[in-house]
């Protein structure tokens, strides 16, 4: 990356304060551009679920990584329910999506609990393994709450192969005027669901898998504790990354943490952070780290800056750090601060190989927590920090009273965040969408048809916070 003229600002930067200025490409297409990372993940874009409990689930994990991102899941999950995790990701199709499932004598109201789990909007009602109706919310509108799905489902199907292409799939749905039909096995057996759009989007993403072909997933894991021995557990599970997670990534505990780590011999990337500066991207590497987590402070749910003054505007931090990174053979992902697609990009421009999110894909269909309906209407789905006085409560379950007591008193993170979710992108994979089409763009306007070639191609300027209103759309005019 290169600065507009040469000139680089004395002064640290956010994503707000810089802008990329188009030069000479040959790339024609968006669907010229490779997005496969280069560090180690295995992912086939560059997009990485953040280890937070308001985010990061198996819904998140399977869908995410169908697309061809990574999940990373938290760290105050128990290990047992990590293998239990990994394993049903690890089963999960990689074209059609798993299916929400009742039979015919279950009521209308347990339909409207499972409804909301899915982007798409409807269950598939099945006898003995086979699927007899579909139920959507429109099915159940005006119900009886108690009324059995028999008297309200769709008994007219139309299923797919499990076989059948994604082309072959969207002109018989088109055909049929139908948005999903049930997928099943040559018994007739359901194993999933394909919608028109995920049938499209099969087509334009390359899953992120294993040698084995199978969906990969990460987990989390604190500085604290016996942590060889929790790794090693984890690392049992078949997981695809191990993450090094705290928020003061430069301290001596997560330097041992990662000597701990580095004794089991993990075949697995290691990723440590937080830090923010080149001395503590090289620390983390040299300690044996081959991805280091770039950011303090951005993200929605914190308020370490405001708390404490720690930290460092995202884009200088990334850039920065990439660059230390990149002079030891070793890679960045910037975690945090992004609220649009171009904040993506530019994170990539700055150098990093893949990008966290946490705060924006929580308020989708596919994250944990259960939607609910605010007074407006807005559906929404509650959020918060993990170093907020709830989530250091969940961690520390195991503590006295009085030590999550006294450890509660500190917290540098929000407790209860909304996130709406976007009528428009609902769901996790719309958002991928979006985030996706920008990026490719970008690309694009840089000649770039990797995430290297657009690192080494991005020209970047520096902006008033007037010339980024000046960007910003006015959709109800001015």
């Amino acid at each position: 990356m290169e600065f507009l003229n040469g000139l680089r600002p004395s002064h640290d930067l956010t994503y707000e304060d810089v802008f990329m200025v188009p030069r000479s490409s040959d790339v024609a297409s968006r669907f010229d551009v490779d997005l496969s990372t280069s560090d180690g993940s295995g992912a086939t874009i560059p997009l990485v679920v953040a280890n937070m409990t308001a985010v990061a689930g198996r819904r998140m994990a399977e869908t995410v990584a169908r697309r061809g991102g990574i999940t990373v899941l938290p760290q105050d999950i128990p290990v047992d329910v990590v293998a239990e995790v990994v394993g049903w990701v690890k089963q999960r199709d990689l074209v059609h999506e798993t299916a929400l499932t009742l039979a015919p004598t279950d009521t209308v109201s347990d339909a409207l609990a499972l409804l909301p789990k899915r982007a798409h909007g409807a269950l598939v009602v099945v006898s003995q393994g086979r699927p007899v109706g579909v139920v959507t919310e429109r099915d159940c509108a005006g119900a009886d709450r108690f009324a059995q799905l028999s008297e309200v489902m769709s008994s007219r199907l139309l299923t797919l192969p499990a076989k059948t292409g994604a082309r072959e799939a969207f002109d018989l749905l088109a055909d049929e005027h139908r948005r999903l039909a049930p997928v099943v096995d040559c018994d007739g057996v359901l194993v999933g669901v394909l919608t028109r759009t995920s049938a499209l989007r099969s087509t334009l993403y390359e899953p992120a898998v294993d040698a084995a072909g199978r969906l990969r997933v990460g987990a989390a894991l604190g500085v604290n504790g016996d942590v060889r021995a929790k790794a090693e557990r984890l690392l049992a599970t078949g997981i695809d990354l191990l993450v090094m997670d705290t928020a003061h990534g430069h301290q001596h505990r997560m330097i041992e943490a990662l000597a701990a780590v580095r004794e089991l011999d993990p075949t697995v990337p290691v990723v440590a952070g937080n830090v923010v500066s080149a001395a503590g991207t090289v620390d983390l590497i040299e300690a044996g780290a081959d991805i280091v987590k770039v950011g303090v402070g951005p993200g929605a749910m914190c308020t370490t800056r405001m708390m404490t003054g720690v930290g460092r505007p995202q884009f200088s931090a990334v850039l920065e750090c990439a660059e230390a990174a990149r002079a030891l053979g070793k890679h960045v992902w910037a975690d945090g601060g992004v609220r649009h697609p171009r904040d993506v990009a530019l994170a990539l421009a700055a150098g990093a190989s893949s990008v966290m999110i946490g705060s924006w894909f929580a308020g989708t269909y596919e994250s944990p927590g259960d939607l609910k309906v605010a007074a407006d209407g807005r559906a929404y789905k509650d959020s918060f920090g993990m170093a907020s006085a709830r989530a250091v409560a969940s961690r520390t379950s195991a503590e006295s009273a009085f030590d999550r007591s006294r450890k509660a008193l500190f917290e540098e993170g929000i407790s209860t965040g909304r996130r709406y979710l976007d009528p428009q992108r609902p769901g996790v994979e719309d958002l991928i969408d979006a985030i996706i089409a920008g990026v490719r763009s970008s690309f694009t306007y840089a000649g770039a048809r990797t995430i290297a070639e657009f690192a080494e191609r991005a020209v970047v300027g520096v902006q008033s916070s007037a010339g980024y209103a000046e960007g910003r759309p006015l959709q109800s005019g001015w």
